[in-house]
């Protein structure tokens, strides 16, 4: 039996949260509040793996992405037009959103290397769309995902070095509910990992790879392998950034990023994470504006055609969009925060439709949800739900 079958389109899925969010994030999550949140990751991996698996099977079933889905189950009349609205909306909101976050951790990992100079959104930008217009990125995404997969080992190392404290670990796994800014980094937790537009990429990605043939336990396999090892180097982030919370202080810049990386790597750290922003800043700049695309070509039924204008004109919005923010003069990390917390606002209504066609026996035939897929699926749009009411609140507040 080939173990290639198990790296397909999960493993992608995987390697698109492992992006400047996650490493920002999970940084923050480690300096901030120890190991209290490590509960939050476990459940957002959990939601990933539930969320992606209905995903992926309805990828399969229909052989269509989750938008060409969306149109065909809502064909007219004004449902189907408050359907587009709000997941349009809430693809362009958050993606625009992630975009910005992207650039911006790239920006902070060119910080590192070379130095702060106001070019850099554009450096990182313009590149981007030469690439997307040209259609030669996928060798370029894959090389940047391999540096983002050696900055993960570094982390591995550096959690073996730093001798974390394994009961603190333990304890952080205990569900605690916080209020006020860490509320807002928990959201960013969730959002960092429960990734909207994943939903979109990993339809349409199975789709592609897999006939309707394909084996469906497979899949889930795959989903689960890939997502738990993502999940699990966003947990080492957040031990390393923990167990260096003393030498850290407080996260202001990419400096205070790297100081996690030192019990290993010493003076090398900066190099390291600095590399390891840009590959992930790099990589998820050139995924986020495609998923946008991606979504809004099956909900309109445009044609497969990715030099099509219009195609094209949703991609460099995105990316347009995120390079002002980045250019505006707001910390990055303040934008990559932000990002992340918006998204986990949006979740809970792609999370609500795919549910809805997941099970639609029209639309997933055999492949219908389980009473367990629905139970698990409600139980993540509740939770989610309520999380973002309860953020929705404090920042009414």
């Amino acid at each position: 039996m080939s173990l290639g079958k198990y790296f397909g389109p999960s493993t992608l899925v995987a390697a698109a949260f492992i992006g400047p969010g996650t490493l920002t994030v999970c940084t923050l999550a480690g300096v901030e509040t120890g190991y209290e949140l490590l509960w939050v990751l476990a459940f957002s991996i959990v939601c990933t793996i539930i969320l992606q698996e209905m995903s992926a099977r309805l990828g399969l079933a229909t052989q269509r992405g989750l938008g060409e889905a969306i149109r065909k189950e809502f064909p007219g009349g004004p449902s189907r037009w408050l359907v587009f609205f709000l997941v349009i909306g809430a693809i362009l909101v958050g993606n625009a959103a992630y975009e910005a976050g992207n650039i911006s951790g790239g920006n902070l990992g060119l910080e590192l290397l070379v130095g702060e100079a106001g070019a850099y959104p554009w450096l990182i930008g313009v590149p981007c769309a030469l690439l997307l217009f040209l259609g030669g990125y996928r060798w370029v995404e894959r090389l940047l995902i391999g540096l983002v997969v050696l900055m993960s080992a570094c982390f591995l190392l550096t959690t073996v070095l730093v001798q974390p404290d394994f009961g603190a670990i333990l304890a952080g796994f205990v569900p605690s509910f916080p209020s006020g800014d860490r509320l807002l980094l928990l959201m960013a937790v969730v959002g960092t990992t429960v990734v909207p537009y994943n939903l979109f990429l990993h339809a349409s990605t199975v789709s592609k790879k897999h006939g309707p043939e394909a084996s469906l336990r497979d899949l889930r396999i795959e989903n689960a392998v890939a997502v738990t090892l993502g999940g699990l180097i966003s947990v080492l982030i957040v031990i390393t950034a923990a167990a260096s919370s003393a030498e850290v202080g407080s996260v202001k810049n990419a400096a205070d990023l790297a100081v996690q990386l030192e019990p290993a790597f010493g003076s090398s750290a900066r190099v390291l994470m600095g590399v390891g922003l840009l590959a992930a800043g790099l990589s998820s700049a050139l995924t986020a504006p495609l998923a946008a695309a991606y979504a809004a070509r099956g909900l309109f039924g445009w044609p497969a055609d990715d030099r099509d204008p219009r195609f094209r004109a949703v991609w460099a919005v995105i990316l347009l969009i995120g390079i002002g923010v980045a250019t505006s003069g707001l910390r990055p990390l303040a934008i990559i925060r932000f990002a992340q917390v918006t998204n986990a606002l949006l979740l809970p209504a792609i999370a609500v439709y795919l549910l809805y066609l997941a099970n639609s026996r029209s639309v997933m035939g055999r492949h219908v949800n389980s009473r367990l897929a629905n139970i698990l699926g409600g139980l993540v749009i509740l939770v989610t739900l309520g999380l973002a009411a309860r953020t929705f609140v404090l920042l009414l507040n």
